[in-house]
């Protein structure tokens, strides 16, 4: 058993994230957005990572609007970068200069297609470029986090409700969660925490980019065959990795937000 100071106890609220910062990866859109806007509500410092700059720019105005006017200057960052490249997350961090919560929302579904018609370098190239995302944000809480910081991975309900064509998207997914338990054993020592969000359909860009989603009548008609009668909300779905943030007795978790949709 290790005999490192116990991991710090404190208010479980998401209030308590206040003057804590967060690097919000794929924080310029969708879930990790939202994440931004709910943490600066609550007084948290948050770094954004994005690729687009226009999106991040626009973004990083977003929530700085969402914090108390008398905020400081760097209470709200964007760094251009993707965010599973090492030289990105020390960027973020050395911008920061603490960092306490680790949020990785980045993604899409590269590689999905038939399995007949993936070719071998197809899936290596998606295999390599976001397998090792995981390994660069883990690296990079180890170097960085203190003892209670956390690292918060997402994943999907496709991995439990699989669907044609979405092989090598669905292997990641799956990484990912085996890795979320490996990587809590791993930093447990340290005092970090790390836990994944397990999301079903949330009403995002990502979402309404896909086909026959693109407009708010048939995202309703949709949603309604859901056993809450809709999908989620953005911030219903960011909500969740702040009560992961704040809560210091949670770590090796994958928790599901789905409004039911894996039960029917």
């Amino acid at each position: 058993m290790s005999s490192a100071t116990p991991i710090p106890v404190r208010s479980p609220l998401t209030s308590a994230l206040s003057g804590t910062t967060a690097v919000l990866v794929g924080g310029s859109s969708g879930i990790g957005l939202a994440a931004g806007l709910l943490l600066r509500s609550v007084g948290a410092r948050v770094v954004l990572v994005g690729r687009d700059p226009d999106r991040l720019e626009a973004a990083v105005s977003r929530v700085r609007g969402a914090g108390p006017a008398e905020g400081p200057d760097d209470a709200v960052l964007g760094v251009r970068g993707d965010g599973g490249d090492e030289r990105t997350l020390a960027e973020a961090f050395d911008r920061a200069g603490h960092v306490d919560h680790i949020f990785i929302t980045a993604g899409g579904i590269g590689g999905a297609g038939p399995l007949a018609g993936l070719s071998a370098d197809d899936v290596r190239t998606t295999l390599g470029s976001r397998g090792w995302a995981p390994f660069a944000a883990a690296r990079a809480a180890a170097a960085g986090l203190p003892a209670g910081g956390s690292l918060t991975f997402s994943s999907g309900i496709l991995l439990v409700r699989p669907m044609p064509g979405m092989a090598v998207p669905l292997s990641l997914a799956g990484a990912v969660e085996t890795l979320t338990r490996a990587f809590a054993v791993e930093l447990a020592p340290a005092r970090l925490r790390v836990n994944a969000v397990r999301y079903g359909r949330i009403d995002t860009p990502l979402l309404r980019s896909l086909p026959g989603l693109d407009s708010d009548d048939a995202v309703a008609a949709a949603g309604a065959t859901l056993p809450l009668g809709r999908f989620g909300a953005a911030e219903e779905a960011a909500a969740t990795a702040l009560f992961l943030m704040a809560n210091n007795h949670i770590t090796g978790q994958v928790i599901t937000v789905d409004g039911g949709e894996t039960l029917v």
